[in-house]
C-alpha cells in the first residue's frame, strides 16, 4: 500500500490527471463552440446545419456518408480551434521567453557537394574535395 501511494503521489501523476480533466474540460468548450457558433454559421452560408440525413443507396444498402461529414467537420474545426488558440499563442510565448543563447554551429556545408562536415576539416569525408580552414 505504501508503495502504492508514492506512486501515486508521484509528480508525474498528478500532472497527467489534471491534465486529463483540463483537456476534458476543453474538449466540452470546443465542443460547444462547434456546435453551438461555428456549426449555425456554416448553415447560415451553406443552407444545412445537419449533414446527418444525407445518405446515398447501392443495392438496397443505405450509405449514411451525412455523419461522416458531421464528425470530420467537427474534428477539423476543433483541431483549428486548438491549433489557432492554443498552439500558437503558447509558440509565441515560448518564443518570446527564450533566454538561452543560440548554439554554436559546430558544422559547415562542403562548397562543392553541400554535405554537412566538420567545421574544422580541411577535406570533405563525402566528396574528397579540399575545402580549406573553417572562415572565421
Amino acid at each position: 500500500m505504501k508503495d502504492f501511494r508514492q506512486f501515486l503521489l508521484r509528480g508525474n501523476v498528478v500532472d497527467l490527471a489534471v491534465a486529463v480533466v483540463i483537456g476534458a474540460a476543453f474538449g466540452a468548450v470546443v465542443t460547444a463552440l462547434v456546435a453551438d457558433l461555428i456549426t449555425p454559421l456554416i448553415a447560415a452560408i451553406g443552407g444545412k446545419q445537419d449533414f446527418s440525413n444525407l445518405t446515398f443507396t447501392i443495392h438496397h444498402s443505405r450509405f449514411l456518408y451525412g455523419s461522416f461529414v458531421n464528425a470530420l467537420l467537427a474534428f477539423v474545426t476543433i483541431a483549428a480551434a486548438v491549433f489557432f488558440l492554443v498552439v500558437k499563442p503558447v509558440n509565441a510565448l515560448m518564443a518570446r521567453r527564450r533566454t538561452e543563447a543560440p548554439v554554436d554551429q559546430t558544422t559547415r556545408q562542403c562548397p562543392e557537394c553541400l554535405s554537412e562536415i566538420p567545421k574544422a576539416a580541411r577535406r570533405c569525408a563525402f566528396c574528397t574535395a579540399e575545402v580549406g580552414a573553417a572562415p572565421a
